[in-house]
């Protein structure tokens, strides 16, 4: 039982939730009276309500996001309606900007906006002091982050063996990109150096191999971000996997020369590079030098062990789909490990919404507020490219069709083009974008090249081999058994899969 529950559903049990975590590390005396319960979206809501109300708090604090807003309003409202008396306090992204007519803070008690790791306490001492004169909506101060106590040591034993281990040395993004909340967030605040990196020596001491940092741009300070790769190249051991955000077009010497040190596979890098269209750019407030840029991940990609994460997004006023093409095409030839396709949302808050009128900006009202139509792109061409964006994710950036994607794409006018034809005939084909299985998929990628582009079977198969059999499978495809093929090989090393990423852009 416990006075103070918080509570979130992450999009999957893998995901932990960072924000509650230094919530929790922030309570001060009322830590020992709070708890922290996550779920999950998939959860049944009935067994998420139960599990709180077992606990018969006085408050509840729920962190919301956009994937989990629907669920966590059904939530609230059952809660309200069996439990009205619990207070009910909201943060979170989806409800810090635009807070006045959304369904869900109408349900709610209490909404802080903004950082809310010292408010949240705040707010909890008077309430369970009796004192009730807060206004409803609560907009936090921008914490001095030297006045947080870190979140790591909550990290439990089954957070460290099961889940994602989030970490952040700064907050904050000098960029204004239009259409992302970091716009928002100015300006940027790094968090000691000393006390981060002995946090990150207690993680490791427990086993901790994987970490994925969340700072919006981590090579901005130079100085800070060398440090901290010097002391994980410092203390590499096997599977070490550290997961970082990097400015596109700002790659020095001095980083270069020790992210070259790194085993294969130990560093991924997100890079959101979103449009090469220069005018776009300039129309949402994001300077990028494409031509850097360029030069950036080819070095990246040739001459370090580096995983490339790049990011493109659908639907940026004054990009045709011409022009995406283009983009999808420069940034294939650099040939990135993925190439994350994402759809353009109407984030709350966001100053991308200036340009709703004169771009034509249609966006679904419902989470995750994609956009539907715009000037430039019709609603069936974005349907289009959402098929292309599932089907990218299955075949290009799954590391399954290695060589057989580069047999589709390679020698061809137009890697989008060429990809976008067998997006058609696949959907033509299997009517889904879900629910295809690998073996199934493996077959379909072999009657495409075999009977719609005319390659050798022998060929063809010889190649879906190599791809299928490269993780270590070993079953043979019906399709596949009528070719003398080898015996498939192990594994290697470098074939393994990394650990699953999240996009800022969700």
């Amino acid at each position: 039982m416990s006075s103070i529950v918080l509570a979130t559903l992450n999009a999957r049990y893998s995901h932990s939730s960072f924000g509650l975590r230094y919530l929790l590390a922030n309570m001060g005396d009322l830590q020992p009276q709070t708890t922290l319960q996550e779920f999950t979206i998939n959860d049944n809501l009935q067994d998420v309500l139960s599990a709180i109300v077992e606990q018969s708090p006085v408050i509840v604090g729920f962190g919301v996001y956009i994937w989990n807003v629907d669920q966590t309003a059904r939530v609230i409202s059952d809660l309200k309606r069996i439990a009205p008396q619990i207070i009910v306090v909201l943060g979170g992204p989806e409800v810090s900007y635009e807070t006045e007519g959304q369904g869900i803070t109408a349900l709610a008690d209490y909404v802080i906006t903004g950082e809310a790791d010292l408010e949240f306490r705040v707010l909890c001492e008077r309430l369970l002091a009796g004192v009730t004169s807060a206004p409803r909506i609560i907009h936090a101060a921008v914490p001095q982050l030297d006045q947080l106590q870190l979140p790591y040591d909550l990290y439990s034993e089954d957070d460290i063996t099961n889940r994602v281990i989030y970490v952040e040395a700064s907050r904050g993004c000098p960029f204004t990109c239009e259409f992302c909340l970091s716009a928002l967030d100015i300006p940027v605040r790094a968090f000691s150096l000393d006390l981060f990196l002995q946090a990150m020596q207690r993680l490791m001491d427990r086993g901790v191999n994987q970490f994925k940092f969340v700072d919006r741009t981590f090579n901005l300070n130079l100085r800070i971000s060398r440090a901290i790769l010097e002391f994980f190249l410092e203390r590499y051991r096997p599977g070490l996997f550290l997961h970082f955000e990097l400015i596109p077009d700002r790659l020095p010497d001095s980083l270069r020369e020790i992210i070259q040190k790194f085993p294969s596979g130990t560093l991924q890098f997100e890079i959101g590079i979103q449009t090469f269209n220069d005018s776009v750019g300039e129309l949402i407030s994001r300077p990028q030098n494409n031509e850097k840029l360029d030069e950036n991940l080819r070095y990246l990609r040739n001459e370090t062990g580096v995983h490339i994460h790049t990011d493109l997004i659908v639907g940026l006023p004054g990009e045709s789909l011409e022009s995406f093409a283009a983009g999808f095409d420069r940034l294939c030839a650099m040939r990135p490990q993925e190439i994350q396709v994402g759809i353009l949302k109407r984030l709350r808050g966001t100053p991308i919404v200036r340009h709703d009128d004169e771009w034509k900006m249609i966006y679904s009202q419902h989470p995750p507020y994609e956009i539907l139509s715009n000037r430039l792109l019709t609603f069936q061409q974005i349907h289009s490219l959402k098929r292309f964006a599932r089907y990218w994710d299955l075949i290009g950036n799954s590391g399954n069709f290695q060589a057989s994607l580069r047999l589709m794409i390679d020698e061809t006018p137009s890697a989008f083009y060429e990809f976008q034809k067998f997006c058609d005939w696949l959907f033509e084909t299997e009517g889904r974008r879900h629910g295809i299985a690998l073996s199934r998929l493996f077959e379909r990628v072999f009657d495409y090249l075999t009977t719609v582009r005319g390659e050798d079977e022998t060929t063809v198969a010889q190649i879906l081999w190599s791809d299928y059999t490269r993780s270590g499978r070993r079953d043979r495809p019906s399709f596949l058994r009528k070719f003398d093929l080898p015996a498939p090989t192990g594994r290697t090393s470098a074939d393994q899969p990394l650990p699953e990423r999240q996009s800022r852009h969700l």
